[in-house]
């Protein structure tokens, strides 16, 4: 089956159908990456220490950075 029948063949779908195979899709393609995970668990235990100690402001909800 070509990409092209294929579609129109998904086309046909019910619309829950359809983001439940476009939702599949995007996650097979965006895997996680524990390295990544990782840094990121640390920065914001970091930023999280810091804003604790004082040394780091919070934005308010809605605001403009600074």
């Amino acid at each position: 089956m070509s990409l092209e029948e294929l579609l129109k063949e998904a086309l046909k779908l019910k619309p829950q159908d359809r983001f439940t195979m476009v939702d599949g899709l995007l996650r097979s393609l965006d895997r996680p990456d524990a390295e990544i995970d990782a840094i990121w668990d640390e920065e914001a235990e970091k930023r999280l220490q810091a804003y604790r100690a004082g040394t780091l402001s919070g934005i308010p909800n809605g605001a403009p950075p600074q």
